[in-house]
């Protein structure tokens, strides 16, 4: 049962919004709609894409011969780079929002190192992580984002920048699932269109953006394609998946 933000009347500045999920459930598509829908309705909000650099660290690692970043680095030090990397990214775009007075529309936030973490079995590592990505405040509303791993590893094959597993989309998928902070996430379905998707995420923003979408919020070109669906965290969360 996802908690609708429609009707709360307390603050009505919109600090920080993060859209999480796994690879190819549409977290840039979105964060980049999401983040004109605001400024359009007169909330200035900024985009922001906290990657940890395994994308980069993958091609690296395919030019010197490696299959893939962990066969480069080892899983610590995949997970050491990552989090560093996110933690640079997440702190300059909250200093960033912090000296503009914009919205920081986060495209992934700290959850989505604790469930790399935990899809990598490197429990560990998040204890450690924990305490680093303690200094951040929560996002006023983390967006769950959540697709079927058949239907996000299409997606990722079909814009052929970057590939994963269907078992590494698996075990990101349910990582999501358990981290304790799931209870206070807007889960939304995005197994449908990108339009679908974003009216569900406008729904439950509505007390800063109006019902009807302005028809020329696209998002960026070579985002993840079609899917998007129905919100609620008591969705079921397919049992595949990565960050």
């Amino acid at each position: 049962m996802a908690r609708s933000l429609r009707g709360r009347r307390g603050a009505t500045r919109l600090r920080a919004v993060a859209l999480i999920g796994i690879d190819g459930s549409g977290k840039t598509t979105q964060a980049h709609r999401l983040a004109e829908a605001l400024t359009a309705a007169g909330h200035p909000a900024t985009y922001h894409r906290n990657a940890g650099g395994r994308r980069w660290l993958g091609r690296l690692a395919h030019r010197l011969g490696r299959p893939d970043a962990q066969r480069l680095v080892g899983r610590d030090g995949l997970l050491a780079v990552e989090s560093v990397l996110r933690w640079l990214a997440i702190a300059l775009a909250l200093l960033s929002c912090l000296v503009t007075g914009r919205t920081a529309v986060m495209d992934r936030y700290s959850a989505c190192q604790y469930a790399s973490i935990r899809a990598h079995g490197g429990q560990r590592w998040e204890r450690l992580a924990r305490a680093g990505y303690r200094v951040f405040p929560a996002p006023r509303v983390t967006i769950l984002l959540t697709v079927d791993p058949a239907e996000a590893y299409r997606r990722i094959e079909r814009r052929g920048t970057d590939h994963e597993s269907m078992g590494w989309l698996t075990a990101a998928a349910t990582a999501y699932r358990t981290l304790p902070e799931y209870a206070d996430f807007l889960v939304v379905d995005a197994n449908g269109p990108p339009d679908e998707v974003s009216r569900r995420i406008r729904a439950h923003l509505a007390e800063w953006l109006p019902d009807d979408p302005p028809s020329s919020v696209v998002g960026p070109p070579g985002g993840t394609g079609p899917p998007a669906g129905g919100a609620g965290r008591g969705d079921p969360l397919p049992a595949q998946a990565r960050p």
